[in-house]
Parts: C-alpha cells; sequence; structure tokens
C-alpha cells in the first residue's frame, strides 16, 4: 500500500487528489474509493494509506483510501 496526504478533497463534489510520499504526480480519488463513510472529512494534509490503481487511458486512481490517525500517547497508527 502507498502513503501520502490529502492536498484537497471536496466531500460535494466526491473526489480530490492526493500526494503521493513516493512520487511526482499527483493522484486522482474518487469518494467511492474510500473505505471510511462518504461524507468523512479529508482536509489538506491528512496522511492515508491507498492502492495505487492505472486505469486504460494511463493516469494513476487511489483505492482502498484509509485515514491514518496517529495516537500521540501511544505512538501506533490507527486504521
Amino acid at each position: 500500500m502507498a502513503q501520502g496526504e490529502i492536498l484537497w478533497f471536496d466531500t460535494t463534489r466526491g473526489f480530490g487528489f492526493i500526494r503521493p510520499d513516493m512520487g511526482p504526480k499527483d493522484v486522482f480519488v474518487h469518494v467511492s474509493a474510500l473505505v471510511t463513510a462518504p461524507d468523512t472529512e479529508l482536509p489538506p494534509g491528512t496522511k492515508v494509506e491507498f492502492e495505487l490503481l492505472q486505469t486504460g487511458d494511463g493516469r494513476l486512481t487511489a483505492q482502498r483510501v484509509i485515514p491514518l490517525v496517529l495516537n500521540r500517547q501511544k505512538r501506533t497508527v490507527r486504521r
């Protein structure tokens, strides 16, 4: 699974973009790819884990997007 951060996500329109930690290209994310509830707030800078999928026209999209929340007391990542 890849990791990155949300550049922007519009819950009204149902899509946004992720900046992957590993690469130079931003990745499209659709609300249907979120593992959490579709109305989940994803403010810019939210760290996420996701799978990359290349579409037939060569674009990269994110699938199975999971926001990562750092628990400051235990220093563990909750999913």
